[in-house]
């Protein structure tokens, strides 16, 4: 079969994949495959025969009339000149509303023993890019029952908000406290990357069956391959996508951006695209906005997705080139801080260090008054915070940090929060009025 017979056949819909012609297995190098004598798109998916049955790869790249494959799974069983199948686009993702309750993996698969998907339909794992001008504005604010969130860095409906965290410091144990008091319809939650005991430990422990009984769990453990992390991502956003479309309001939790990034790095690097910045390819830096703006609003009629993506900071450097990306895409980002985990303040928000770029638009000039005053006074205390610990400061000397000092224990305790109580806007932003109170009047 020639070329432009080959092309013919992926564009008529419905051919058997018979009538394109198989390939064979040449190489293989790390992780990909390489296959000649067979034509495919990039993004479609191929049948490699093992050993033991048939394995399925997708296509990440071409180099003349050679073909670079990604695994779904391991390479058990492969050998040298297996057979090469194309079998066009893939079936897409699930989606329904019997997802709810259930976890999958990066494409769909149930994990949890509970049968077959019951899905209304399928979709592609990309999604039509939506015209911005076409997205409703984001004016009312997000209840995600997190008192320091909801007060100080007040979220609203179809805002994308960064995680900012380091190993260790509680985020998994935040999402979790997310996913239980937020006002949402439904919840898409994310786990890529993670080991494989926290995947298990997240669902039963910190979700527990009550956030479960309206959420859906996409995990792509830190063993999957890269091809399964990378799509285990576009698997959760494109679930967030189908029911902001029927008109719900979404909570999607991604844990993390930074694996996605990984993911798509070692697939760029095994294809041979050179690195750019701290080993992360061009493609990488390309990738993530494409992720994140399937994010936000939908159109008139439409639902929301209020998203928030944990980005893993590496020795908890803020400058990383993912976090630093990140930043620049996101609507505002939260920073939680290795000192204040170690000292037992949980959830271990620094508010000197996170802001929410929409919250002037979903708030109150007097609850941004008292915003604002909580955050002086809480960035004075910690900017004298050496002074006062050696008693070099004397009190009476400056009035406003006289007032810090005093508020510094209520604000602390009003900061922190147990990991299953849930304190909602209304209340959050009640008690931070009456805290500031002083504040206010003496400033």
């Amino acid at each position: 079969m020639v070329l432009s017979e080959r092309l013919a056949a992926y564009q008529t819909r419905g051919l058997a994949p018979a009538m394109v012609a198989s390939g064979r297995l040449t190489r293989v190098v790390g992780l990909t495959l390489e296959a000649v004598g067979c034509t495919a798109a990039v993004g479609s998916q191929c049948r490699i025969q093992t050993l033991f049955g048939e394995m399925d790869a997708e296509v990440v790249g071409f180099a003349e009339d050679k073909l670079f494959l990604m695994p779904s799974e391991s390479l058990k069983g492969v050998v040298p000149g297996a057979r090469v199948t194309p079998v066009g686009e893939g079936a897409g993702v699930p989606v329904g509303m019997g997802l709810l309750g259930r976890v999958i993996d990066g494409i769909g698969q149930p994990l949890d023993g509970r049968g077959p998907i019951q899905a209304a339909a399928s979709a592609d794992f990309s999604a039509q890019r939506l015209n911005p001008m076409a997205r409703k504005p984001i004016e009312q604010p997000m209840d995600v029952g997190v008192r320091a969130i909801n007060a100080v860095l007040t979220v609203g409906q179809g805002q994308r908000m960064g995680l900012f965290a380091g190993s260790g410091v509680g985020k998994s144990v935040l999402l979790g406290m997310m996913t239980r008091g937020a006002k949402a319809d439904v919840v898409v939650v994310g786990l890529i990357g993670e080991r494989g005991r926290e995947v298990k430990e997240f669902i039963d422990v910190i979700l527990g069956e009550e956030g479960r009984a309206r959420a859906v769990v996409v995990a792509a453990p830190a063993d999957a391959s890269p091809l399964m992390r990378l799509k285990g991502c576009e698997t959760a956003l494109t679930l967030a996508e189908y029911f902001r479309d029927q008109g719900l309001n979404v909570l999607l939790l991604m844990d993390s951006l930074t694996r996605y990034a990984q993911a798509q790095r070692e697939i760029a690097l095994a294809v041979g695209e050179p690195p750019a910045s701290k080993g992360y390819p061009p493609s990488v830096f390309a990738k993530l906005p494409a992720l994140v703006e399937r994010a936000g609003n939908g159109a008139e009629g439409q639902g929301s997705i209020t998203a928030f993506f944990t980005v893993l900071t590496e020795g908890d450097d803020l400058q990383d080139p993912i976090a630093d990306a990140a930043r620049a895409i996101l609507d505002g980002h939260i920073v939680l801080s290795r000192q204040l985990a170690d000292s037992g303040h949980y959830p271990a928000i620094d508010i000197e260090k996170s802001i929410s770029r929409v919250m002037t638009a979903v708030t109150t000039e007097a609850h941004q008054r008292c915003a604002r005053a909580a955050k002086q006074a809480y960035a004075l205390y910690q900017q004298n915070h050496d002074l006062i610990n050696l008693g070099a400061y004397q009190q009476g000397a400056d009035p406003r940090l006289d007032l810090a000092i005093n508020i510094r224990p209520r604000l602390e305790r009003f900061l922190t929060q147990g990991m299953k109580e849930v304190i909602n806007l209304e209340a959050s932003v009640g008690e931070l009025e009456v805290l500031t109170r002083p504040l206010q009047r003496a400033g």
